[in-house]
């Protein structure tokens, strides 16, 4: 095991204000290679937060409205008031816009912090004119995460009217900062466009250990296949927390018909999806 220290600025949300199976089991996982602070941001019981403890250093959970960034904020303010952050080798940005690990994680943070740059993400994502950081699992050397200027941006952080504006200003924000500040960065895996929540099983065959939240519910339940193909490849404690979390979160009625293996029913999906997004402007 790496000797590295590690801090995990964990941004965690719940429609519902509770800490759910899929939470503790991403966040108990992450505890193993280091320390977890965790910002919740929505209003949990004290008795949720229980839950969790004992795999953190440090939870808070009050609503801010202030999404991801918000939260990596008030995680970033505890570290730095309590003076720890010296401690540590590598601060991570992580949040639970994904399930998992699916797999053992050891090697994935190894490989990251192999990179030989000053901040990696596990995902890079390509655009026709940029490339950025995904922020929901980055990796910072101690030159950065203990300047001036990083404690400024993460300090700067502020509600914004609509998510986009939260991705432009913070999450695109971020690596351009970080190549202002004469900074290097990559990113484990790089994808394009919406590769991401798209592809879940390339990624996962190609060792990418997380799956997108969001590949639950886009382009008409057509991803289903793939999913059941990474749930099929896992141990059975993951897939237990995913389904679980997924069944409350889109139903188990969604979630029976989501995970077919018809393939006839996977390609009419995919038909009807193509048609609705002709219809609204083109593919």
């Amino acid at each position: 095991m790496s000797t590295h220290k590690r801090l995990f600025l964990f941004a965690g949300y719940d429609k519902d204000c509770i800490i759910d199976d899929a939470l503790i089991y991403y966040v108990k996982n992450l505890s193993k290679y280091g320390d977890v602070v965790l910002c919740m941001d929505c209003d949990c019981q004290k008795s949720e937060i229980e839950k969790i403890k004992e795999y953190t250093i440090h939870t808070i959970a009050k609503r801010h409205g202030e999404y991801d960034f918000g939260s990596y904020k008030r995680c970033f303010r505890y570290a730095h008031d309590k003076d720890i952050l010296k401690n540590y080798d590598y601060l991570y940005l992580v949040n639970d816009s994904v399930f998992g690990p699916m797999f053992d994680i050891s090697k994935t943070l190894t490989d990251i912090e192999n990179m030989e740059t000053d901040a990696t993400g596990l995902i890079i994502s390509k655009h026709k004119t940029h490339a950025f950081m995904e922020s929901w699992f980055v990796c910072l050397d101690k030159n950065i995460f203990m300047s001036d200027w990083f404690a400024d941006f993460v300090s700067s952080v502020q509600p914004q009217q609509y998510k986009y504006e939260v991705t432009v200003k913070y999450e695109h924000g971020l690596t351009n900062l970080i190549k202002d500040n004469n900074h290097t960065f990559n990113g484990l895996y790089t994808v394009y466009g919406r590769e991401t929540y798209n592809n879940p099983k390339y990624l996962f065959k190609h060792g990418c250990p997380f799956i997108k939240k969001l590949s639950f519910n886009r382009h008409n339940g057509a991803l289903g296949m793939q999913i059941q193909y990474i749930l099929n490849h896992c141990n059975k404690s993951v897939t237990t927390s995913v389904i679980k979390t997924a069944n409350r979160l889109y139903g188990k009625e969604y979630m029976n018909w989501f995970l077919t293996y018809n393939p006839l029913k996977v390609l009419w999906r995919n038909i009807k999806y193509g048609i609705k997004k002709l219809k609204n402007g083109g593919i």
